[in-house]
């Protein structure tokens, strides 16, 4: 649906009227003005031989930086390309159609884009429509995926292949952009791998998408919509910090986006300076069991509670739960009952306490001891929530308000020892979708745009198999370096649902990486005092240390080290 000027606000208005995204000094007379230039062959991050075995077409391909130059051929080709928005939003979704649009078209004004619609599925069901440019240009620094949504349509099976080629064809599309985050470009590479095999000349490249943080690498250095949504949360923590030393009566446990790995928690942390910041990489590679976490957020609600101090912030990862080896070891065995058993789930049994006495009867006597001492609709959700796949829906799980429950049946305990005098009352926030779709800060803004504009070179040169990347992101957009790296290069073998399949490897918080590093120094002063900062909204105009600032994961992965207040 077309957006009416008359019913949008005025900062979208300037932002879709006014901000121009800057394109790197590489691209700055286009993309006949740039060449290729390969680098040496990849191999994948593990499993070598067995990916190299699948990849056969698409494995060890160089990595790809573009540097000033020509290339007349690119002018001839008429191409038409396809993109598709995969997976959870992100901001910046529309600019990385904008910037493949651009790129396109400067090129050859007859180089036409259509957007399949609803994600993957639209591919499938050849379900697509024409981006127009006065259409696009509505949607032009935005956020959300509304233009064209998304979808989270897994492409497996050889029928879904064989269909998207078929398809491909019918609508005479030469290359296919796949915005999305790690399953999704797992997707984009099998697709490209399998056109391959058919002989079919068609290129397929993909974008990195994910608030998550955890699709990077030496090259991929941050997945769009990490800025922006870190920001935004940062801005709802902070004024939660303001709301707690002025009412100094409550402890706030918020629970982040990021179910498999704390990036997002760890960088709202660096912003916003909390009184405790779980990891779950930390308690991972700690082994630590749920009691022991218990222990650590109960340690600090005393020592504050002890200077007259009944009140702080703590920050949960959404993923917390599964980094808890125990908690792990409890989730598989708990999905392997529940797979084996579901006629009985859904048949024989039906009240929740006939379920529960059939679960606790099957588990290992350690494994019920735990799954005991959790709190009664923690359990029931355990054994009831399922996900599409048919697993535990852990993300469904309120970890925050598991969390105080369990806290305050410690310190009650504590009451009764005369270990705890204070009084503790809490509030539970879940910050997630709020940060999905915000306008894109100006970082992202740029990122997005000039990742599409990447897009459309990569393509424009026959690429395939590759993901889009563009590095040196610390410094100014003009600065910034763009190219290509193969995706089987960033892939493994996991054991997913039963079977081993090729996916790209998540990337976790790295504890013995500069960020953690900083966040480990810090971290103490921040459990006693009251060291919040406030970041505010975030700013679209004014001065670029503030309208432009990365994140400081980002800063202090480049060695830029900022002094906190």
């Amino acid at each position: 649906m077309t957006q009416k000027t008359s019913y949008i606000s005025e900062l979208q208005c300037e932002r879709v009227t006014r901000f121009k995204p800057e394109l790197p000094e590489v691209f700055k007379k286009g993309v006949a003005f740039i060449k290729a230039v390969n680098g040496k062959p990849t191999q994948s991050v593990a499993d070598q031989a067995k990916i190299r075995d699948l990849f056969k077409n698409t494995y060890g391909l160089p990595i790809v930086k573009f540097k000033k130059g020509t290339n007349p051929v690119v002018k001839k080709k008429i191409i038409n390309v396809a993109v598709v928005l995969s997976g959870g939003q992100a901001p910046g979704g529309h600019n990385v159609i904008a910037g493949l649009f651009d790129g396109l078209k400067q090129v050859n004004k007859k180089n036409g884009l259509i957007g399949y619609i609803g994600g993957p599925s639209g591919i499938l069901k050849k379900s697509f429509k024409k981006i127009d440019e006065k259409v696009l240009a509505q949607y032009r620094n935005t956020g959300g995926f509304d233009y064209i949504r998304s979808g989270r349509t897994k492409i497996e099976s050889i029928e879904q292949f064989c269909s998207i080629k078929d398809n491909l064809s019918v609508c005479n599309v030469d290359a296919l952009v796949i915005v999305g985050g790690d399953d999704s470009n797992t997707n984009a590479v099998m697709i490209a791998e399998y056109l391959k095999q058919k002989n079919m000349d068609k290129c397929v490249v993909g974008v990195p998408k994910t608030i998550d943080g955890d699709l990077k690498n030496k090259y991929i250095e941050t997945s769009f919509g990490f800025d922006t949504a870190t920001k935004t949360y940062a801005e709802l923590v902070g004024n939660i910090c303001r709301d707690a030393i002025s009412a100094q009566k409550y402890w706030h446990f918020i629970r982040l986006m990021g179910r498999s790995a704390s990036h997002i928690t760890l960088e709202v942390g660096f912003k916003v300076q909390p009184n405790i910041v779980l990891i779950g990489e930390e308690i991972l590679t700690k082994k630590m069991t749920l009691s022991k976490v218990v222990d650590s957020i109960v340690e600090v609600i005393v020592k504050r509670s002890q200077d007259g101090k009944d009140f702080g912030i703590c920050l949960v990862p959404e993923g917390l739960i599964e980094f808890i080896p125990e908690m792990k070891e409890l989730i598989v065995a708990l999905n392997d009952i529940l797979t084996d058993n579901s006629d009985k789930f859904t048949e024989q049994f039906l009240s929740m306490e006939e379920k529960k006495s059939f679960v606790f009867d099957k588990l290992s006597s350690k494994l019920s001891e735990l799954i005991c001492s959790l709190p009664t609709d923690i359990v029931s959700r355990l054994i009831s929530d399922r996900d599409p796949h048919g697993n535990i829906a852990v993300s469904m799980i309120e970890t925050e308000k598991f969390l105080v429950e369990m806290i305050q049946k410690r310190l009650a305990d504590f009451k009764k020892k005369d270990k705890y005098k204070g009084k503790f009352s809490s509030v539970t926030h879940f910050f997630g979708y709020e940060g999905r779709c915000g306008f894109p800060s100006n970082f992202d803004a740029n990122y997005t745009y000039v990742l599409g504009y990447n897009a459309a070179a990569l393509i424009l040169n026959g690429f395939t198999g590759y993901m889009s990347f563009v590095g040196n992101l610390i410094k100014a957009p003009k600065q910034w370096e763009c190219g290509g790296i193969p995706i089987t290069m960033m892939m493994n073998i996991e054991r997913r649902n039963g079977k081993n399949k090729p996916v790209i490897q998540k990337t976790l918080v790295d504890l013995n990486g500069k960020p953690f590093k900083e966040f480990a120094k810090m971290r103490d002063k921040w459990a006693v005092s009251e060291s919040y900062v406030f970041p505010g909204p975030i700013q679209y105009f004014g001065p670029a240390n503030i309208s432009g600032i990365t994140t400081r994961t980002l800063q202090y992965e480049h060695n830029k080290n900022k002094k906190t207040l």
